[in-house]
């Protein structure tokens, strides 16, 4: 094997063996598109999903710029997230192999020790930094981190990096960089909202858009079991207890809700952990390396892990409730069946669903309804009838009991009911504010003769 086929693209022969000793040969769409133009210094706009190859895309040019003989900060990359900001930095690593240690490249998250990464950027500023936002903005106002030489910036995930309210802290490294600054952006999505960070920074970007060979990988069978009049958490400790799955990733929407579910199937005895955005950086970094270690069978995670990160062995992915942002469903399944594998998506279908079944099914994904009975899941006819999904969006009263209802158990109030308001007569509010004015005025007369 050899990676040849990039050097068409500019990447010089270190680069290349780093390439081969990865298994990579051929240079991805995204790849071919934009390595041109990041080596020729132009500011690019990378709108792709997982799997097309993105962070090779950013990572190969501007490693093939660093210049070793000068010992000062030269490129920065930031990760919305401790976890994808640890990814990116190991895949830097794998590819700086072959330069023996001429290029120098840190990493700075939140967790860490700052006061040891300063003591240590006291006697030696990197080539390369990758981090988050927030630490790395950090060691900037301390004077530690000098990236006033740096002419390259990456903002990976720069959508998420904008819900997670991170963009502040980036647009701050992006005002103590360089003068001339090259700003790569790389984003599933390109919201409204990051319009005018980018406009700010980007002069005349290279915008490329890449979709995946498939919307999700063919692989995948996406399931669906009807809750239809269930409780919801009854529903999913059904799933989980006939299913055998290497791993399991269980979705949820918010931090609160994956802190339910995960306690609800720890009570079944459940091999379970939790994931999201609320942990401790210690909790995350131990629950990580259950992963990593195939000593957990189910992990109930927040959309923290769909984005980018690289767990291995998923087998099932369970969707407990879809998704806002539809996109984010392909990003969760794309968890599963790599590498040759098969994979299963099992989703908890609720009669509110029927609007994001029917906008992914436009897109090319084909649901089938499934049930576990007699011993073994079968297919089952859907509780929407022959008519397929529907194309109205739910009733936003309809959506907002249903969230409610599937995130923690029914309150009981102890049998008290709650006494029902009084009616009010609909001339009421004119009568009193008439009733006001007329006492308005005779106050004000009143006044008046007292003055005289």
């Amino acid at each position: 094997m050899n990676a040849e086929n990039f050097s068409r693209l500019g990447i010089t022969d270190k680069l290349q063996q780093a390439l081969v000793d990865a298994n990579i040969s051929k240079p991805t769409e995204i790849q071919e598109r934009l390595i041109p133009a990041i080596l020729n210094k132009k500011d690019v706009i990378g709108q792709s999903q997982t799997g097309t190859g993105k962070t090779f895309a950013f990572l190969l040019p501007l490693i093939e710029q660093i210049t070793v003989t000068e010992a000062n900060v030269q490129a920065i990359v930031t990760a919305p997230t401790r976890e994808l900001a640890n990814q990116l930095y190991n895949e830097v690593v794998k590819l700086l192999k072959p330069f023996d240690g001429e290029i120098q490249a840190q990493l700075y998250v939140g967790g860490t020790d700052r006061q040891k990464q300063m003591d240590r950027l006291k006697s030696k500023q990197p080539h390369l930094v990758v981090g988050t936002p927030g630490r790395i903005n950090d060691l900037i106002q301390q004077n530690a981190l000098l990236a006033h030489t740096a002419t390259t910036l990456i903002v990976d995930e720069a959508d998420q990096m904008l819900d997670m309210g991170f963009i502040e802290d980036v647009d701050k490294v992006a005002g103590k960089m360089a003068e001339e600054l090259q700003m790569l952006v790389f984003s599933a999505t390109i919201p409204e909202k990051l319009q005018p960070f980018l406009k700010k920074y980007m002069s005349q970007p290279r915008h490329v858009h890449v979709q995946p060979e498939a919307l999700a990988a063919k692989a995948v069978k996406h399931q669906l079991v009807p809750v239809r009049h269930k409780d919801k958490m009854t529903v999913l400790k059904d799933v989980v207890k006939h299913i055998n799955p290497y791993l399991a990733i269980i979705f949820v929407n918010t931090k609160e809700q994956a802190d339910f579910v995960a306690d609800e199937l720890a009570k079944e005895s459940l091999n379970v952990e939790r994931l999201h955005g609320g942990l401790a950086s210690r909790e995350r970094r131990k629950v990580m390396k259950k992963v990593d270690d195939a000593s957990v069978q189910f992990l109930v995670a927040s959309d923290l892990a769909a984005r980018g990160m690289d767990i291995k062995g998923v087998t099932h992915v369970i969707n407990f409730e879809f998704p806002a942002d539809l996109d984010f469903y392909v990003h969760r399944v794309g968890r599963t069946a790599r590498a040759g594998a098969d994979g299963i998506a099992l989703s908890l279908f609720e009669k509110t669903d029927e609007y994001a079944c029917g906008k992914l099914s436009s897109k090319g994904i084909s649901f089938t309804f499934v049930e576990f009975k007699d011993g073994e899941w079968q297919q089952v006819k859907g509780p929407i009838g022959s008519g397929g999904f529907s194309q109205q969006k739910p009733q936003s009263g309809e959506k907002k009991k249903a969230d409610k209802t599937a995130t923690k158990p029914q309150e009981r109030t102890g049998g008290k009911a709650k006494a029902k308001p009084k009616k009010v007569k609909p001339a009421y509010k004119r009568k009193a504010r008439v009733a006001q004015e007329k006492r308005n005025k005779r106050d004000n007369k009143l006044r008046s003769r007292k003055s005289k």
